[in-house]
């Protein structure tokens, strides 16, 4: 039998489950990790529009390469964000959209953000990865 995931915020490092993330995850063996790669905010159909378009367009994109794997957002133990431009009304968009996307505060992934100047093509204003673990029993798809 697989052991859980652990979920740890330290007192001294804080609470940062209002922001949407998780300070220290345990990832026990016997659990298939997945790799996601970065996922921008662009549509199926190419489009590409405003910080908040993509910030949402990023993480359905996310929800869908998770499925692809036979994984759930709350089988997410990590997830790195790129944000082109980062300022305070962009971390409110961000946590919020983490937020709702891991609205149990027990269960939200270990994050880091980095504000960076650009991304892969001028159009791009928000990226995200993420690492996730499932038991060797869930369902992947090939």
């Amino acid at each position: 039998m697989t052991q859980a995931i652990q979920r740890i915020n330290p007192s001294a490092l804080g609470a940062p489950s209002g922001y949407g993330f998780t300070n220290v995850v345990v990832v026990p063996a016997g659990k298939t990790l997945i790799f996601l790669s970065g996922q921008g905010g662009r549509d199926q159909q190419g489009q590409m529009g405003s910080f908040e378009t993509q910030l949402k367009q990023a993480f359905d994109n996310l929800r869908k390469g998770l499925a692809a794997a036979g994984a759930v957002p709350e089988d997410v133990v990590k997830i790195t964000v790129l944000s082109v431009d980062h300022n305070a009304d962009k971390q409110k968009l961000i946590s919020a959209e983490r937020n709702t996307l891991w609205p149990d505060k027990l269960v939200k992934p270990a994050s880091t953000l980095i504000p960076v100047p650009r991304l892969a093509g001028d159009d791009m204003l928000f990226e995200i990865d993420a690492i996730a673990a499932i038991s060797p029993a869930q369902k992947r798809h090939t």
